[in-house]
């Protein structure tokens, strides 16, 4: 496959401040990121993208090249999408050759590995689809256990089946942000990273931390080690 892989590291993150290089199980957050991509087969074709002095030292400590982001696709509002497409034509004009897919691995998922990355992409390749976004399927969580306020009082977000059980409810999934990958056409011609025919790449929930809260950082650390107290 002609892929171009990316892991997106801003510096400017707010809900948890200079998050791709805090410590998680004893490894900089992006650390976790770049193995897993170094233990897939995108392992030749991946770089980090990143406007930061420290995120750019931390990523060539742990083998992976980088590519400096314009500072004006840096911002706390600039669309992915937007970073994506640039960072896509850019390579383009460096290769002097299209690529045929992309994928994007955001650091904020340290528990996703080289195997899941490797499924996500045989499935693009495979199935037909036009996007592949990695996804948990919901328990507790569920839709129907949801509500919204109307006038000050509580309806239901999605009408619960009466008297049914947690098993019983309809199959929903989170996407979990571990991976993202699309065709070529799906991201210049509709400037799209997920769309068209998506097919779901079902990870577990013990895979699927996603940083996005101090707390999310706090359970991470733990899984993670947990997991390698578990391999020594």
């Amino acid at each position: 496959m002609n892929i171009l892989s990316m892991i997106p590291a801003r510096g400017g993150s707010k809900g948890v401040p200079r998050k791709n290089v805090r410590r998680v199980a004893g490894k900089p957050l992006i650390a976790w990121t770049i193995e897993a991509a170094q233990s897939s087969c995108v392992s030749d074709s991946f770089f980090v993208s990143t406007d930061d002095t420290e995120i750019t030292q931390v990523a060539r400590e742990w083998g992976a090249a980088v590519k400096p982001r314009p500072s004006e696709l840096a911002g706390d509002k600039t669309p992915m999408v937007d970073v994506i497409r640039h960072v896509f034509l850019e390579n383009e004009k460096e290769a002097g050759r299209q690529f045929d897919y992309f994928l994007l691995l955001q650091p904020t998922a340290p528990m996703r590995t080289g195997e899941d990355i490797d499924q996500a992409l045989k499935i693009l390749q495979e199935s037909g689809a036009d996007s592949v976004v990695s996804v948990y399927q919901v328990e507790d969580a569920h839709p129907s256990r949801m509500y919204h306020q109307v006038g000050g009082w509580l309806e239901p977000f999605y009408q619960e089946p009466p008297g049914s059980l947690r098993q019983d409810l309809s199959a929903v999934y989170h996407r979990n942000g571990a991976v993202y990958a699309c065709k070529r056409e799906l991201l210049l011609d509709r400037g799209e990273l997920w769309g068209g025919r998506i097919a779901p790449y079902i990870m577990p929930l013990s895979r699927s931390a996603n940083i996005d809260a101090p707390i999310d950082l706090e359970w991470a650390d733990f899984l993670l080690s947990r997991d390698r107290k578990d391999s020594e």
